[in-house]
Order: C-alpha cells, then sequence, then structure tokens
C-alpha cells in the first residue's frame, strides 16, 4: 500500500499506479490540516480516484506520468534477483504494485519503502535503512524466495502471503478470500506478464 503526504511528493506528483481501464488503483485525499495522502486501499470516504489521463473524467485527479521512475531502480533489482535466483520480471511486479516505486512510501500499517517490508520483516532479514533502495530490495527479494521456498515455486501463494501473510495463507489452504489479497495478485501477475513481454 501506498501513503504519501505532500512533502513527500515535492518534486514528484508521478507517484501513482494505474491500470490499462478508467478505474483508478490509486486515490488521493486532504486531510483536514491540509496533508495530502495517496492510497490504494482508501479509508475515507473523501478519497477520489486518481489518474493519469489528462481527458480525465470530472471528479478525478491527474497527475504527470513519471516513466523513468519506473526504470530507475532496474540496475538494482537486476542485481538482487540474479543473486537470489528469482525472476527480475516478478520482482518489478512486486514493486510497482506495493510502492509504484517510491522507495519513501509508508502505509497506514506500517510497511516501508520500495517493497513495503513490515517492521518486522525488515528485522528478520536484517534491513536496518528500510528506505534505502539498495537495503529495502534485499530485504524484499529475500523474503520473496523464502515463501517461494516454503510454497515450493507456487507463485500465487507467495504473492498472497507477501500480502496477507503466511499465516493467512495456511488458515485457507490457499489464497485467503479477501478482497485486498485477490485484487493484489490480480495486479503483480499483470505487472509481471507485462515486464516478461518488455525483455
Amino acid at each position: 500500500m501506498v501513503w504519501l503526504t505532500a512533502r513527500m511528493l515535492a518534486g514528484s506528483l508521478g507517484v501513482l499506479l494505474v491500470t490499462s481501464t478508467a478505474r483508478a488503483e490509486i486515490y488521493m485525499y486532504r486531510d483536514a490540516k491540509g496533508t495530502v495522502c495517496f492510497s490504494n486501499a482508501p479509508s475515507a470516504p473523501g478519497y477520489r480516484p486518481y489518474i493519469e489521463d489528462t481527458s480525465a473524467p470530472r471528479g478525478f485527479a491527474r497527475w504527470r506520468p513519471d516513466p523513468a521512475r519506473r526504470k530507475a531502480f532496474d540496475p538494482i533489482i537486476r542485481d538482487t534477483a540474479r543473486r537470489y535466483q528469482i525472476d527480475e520480471a516478478l520482482v518489478k511486479a512486486v514493486i510497482r504494485a506495493e510502492s509504484d516505486f517510491i522507495p519513501y512510501a509508508r502505509s497506514p500499517k506500517g510497511a516501508l519503502g520500495l517493497m513495503q517490508l513490515m517492521p518486522a520483516t525488515a528485522r528478520l532479514h536484517n534491513v536496518s535503512r528500510v528506505f534505502d533502495p539498495r537495503d529495502n530490495v534485499e530485504g524484499g527479494v529475500k523474503h520473496l524466495r523464502d515463501l517461494l521456498w516454503r510454497y515450493q515455486g507456487n507463485v500465487r501463494l507467495a504473492l498472497a502471503a507477501y500480502n496477507a501473510g503466511s499465516d493467512a495463507v495456511e488458515r485457507y489452504n490457499g489464497v485467503p478470500p479477501y478482497s485486498e489479497t485477490i485484487e493484489y495478485l490480480s495486479r503483480v501477475l499483470r505487472y509481471h506478464e507485462q515486464y516478461r513481454r518488455e525483455r
């Protein structure tokens, strides 16, 4: 999930994740103190869809896309994915779904950085500088590799556990029936296929 203040967004409004359809996956909200928040899981009625299309219909916020941001961390991702023998396209897909390549992203639940590591996950993988892109990707890829091992290469179960936790996957003996997790899986798998085609 992504939550950013206006100060965090200085110099870059391209912080948003969109689908190829008209429906936005990122929402914007300005609270009573004037803080601008972005989220892919809106928790207040004042959130508005945020999309990049300049012909956006009324009621939709607009932004200028920044394709360069989605390639800025390619060398780190490539190096880390190769060292841990994880599909580079899968790592990129997870990062895009988790933070849309914003290294200082912070979710309302406390997940941090590019791969949205929870504090306990960061500690587990010895990530002390969670907003440092290299350290964050290192910890996130280690975690993803461990989940792939745990679920014997089953990408869907590994991704479900990355999003909802292994306890939930075990409890339901498969992908948990959470709307957030189902939507997350759909997005990551779609991005994964996109990045595989771009190779």
